[in-house]
Parts: structure tokens; C-alpha cells; sequence
């Protein structure tokens, strides 16, 4: 390892702070810093073999579980990711099938939790084309004469247009709505 006369520009691998390094290898600004990389570093490497350990040591635990019918709540729980309140609701309501052999002994059906995560097919929507609003003299009513043809309440009949969605067109004071939408719904069909 040489030392140069040159101060090299570096940054720290650890604080990032910039520092001037003495030789061409160093990658950190003081032994601090070296020292806080060095645990950090052990410290991954240790969680990182226990989480395999683990995963080892439970693997055949887990692969009976997926083989089981019925699987306690906190099973559920880890192989599903629902909280142990949801799943006991879901129980409460119906929605999934569930024995209670005791205390903290409930067992689910895993069949079940596995039907609430499957994917549901969403019924084809129908490309029905509305027909395009005729706003022509003939083919139109006012609020009022809808109001007293089939003899409801102004404020009621501009409540079903809303709630219908039925377009509307303003000319000077008068609300025009066409005369084949509300007859289909004032008509009930």
C-alpha cells in the first residue's frame, strides 16, 4: 500500500461527506465510518442467514399447511395476509366457513379463503348505443307539461331527470327534456 503525496478527492462510502483520501484503497473518511460499514454489513449478512434458516427449518411446516383442508386463524393469517379480525367477521357473516373446536382452536376453510382471492369474471358490458336527444319543437316537453300530464310535482319531476341522468336543454326560461326518455320512465318501462 503507497502513499502519495496527492490528496485524492473521495467521497465516503458510508457518510458520503467528501474527504481527501492518502491512499489509492481508501473508501472511507475516518475509521468511524469504516467501523459503522463493517457492522452494518455483518449485520445483513447474519439476518440474511437466519431468514434462510428459518425459511429452511419451516419449509416442510408450510408445505403441509398448503395440503391441509382446515387451518387455524393465525395460518390464515400469514398465507393470506388477512387480519385475525377480518377473518373472524368473515366467519360472523357466512362468508367463510369456520369450526371453533375450543379456545383459540377456530379452524377455517382454506378452500374458502382461497374462492374470496380468485379472480371473478366481470360480465361483458353491452355496447348499447343511447339514443342521441331530438330536441326539435314536436319532440319535446317542458318541466310543466310533464308535470301536468302525469300529474306529479315540478321539483319531483326535475329530481327523476337528475337522477336519470336525462339530458336536458335550456331555452330562455324554459327546461326542454325529450319526449321518448320520460315516457319510457314516467310509462314504467
Amino acid at each position: 500500500m503507497g502513499f502519495s503525496k496527492l490528496k485524492i478527492p473521495r467521497v465516503c462510502e458510508y457518510c458520503s461527506k467528501p474527504f481527501e483520501a492518502k491512499t489509492v484503497t481508501s473508501r472511507f473518511c475516518s475509521i468511524s465510518c469504516n467501523n459503522k460499514s463493517l457492522k452494518a454489513r455483518k449485520k445483513s449478512e447474519k439476518e440474511k442467514v437466519e431468514k434462510d434458516t428459518l425459511l429452511q427449518k419451516y419449509k416442510n411446516k408450510i408445505a403441509e399447511v398448503q395440503t391441509r383442508e382446515f387451518i387455524s386463524v393465525a395460518e390464515a393469517t400469514v398465507m393470506f395476509g388477512i387480519s385475525k379480525d377480518t377473518i373472524h367477521r368473515y366467519i360472523k357473516r357466512g362468508i367463510l366457513t369456520g369450526t371453533n373446536l375450543g379456545t383459540r382452536l377456530t379452524r377455517v376453510k382454506r378452500s374458502d379463503l382461497e374462492d374470496l382471492f380468485s379472480a371473478v369474471e366481470m360480465p361483458a358490458k353491452s355496447k348499447e348505443i343511447p339514443d342521441k336527444p331530438n330536441f326539435e319543437v314536436g319532440n319535446c316537453y317542458t318541466i310543466s307539461e310533464v308535470s301536468e300530464k302525469f300529474h306529479a310535482d315540478p321539483g319531483t319531476v326535475t329530481n327523476v331527470i337528475k337522477r336519470n341522468k336525462i339530458p336536458t336543454k335550456k331555452v330562455g326560461s324554459f327546461v326542454y327534456v325529450p319526449k321518448n326518455l320520460i315516457d319510457k320512465i314516467f310509462d314504467g318501462k
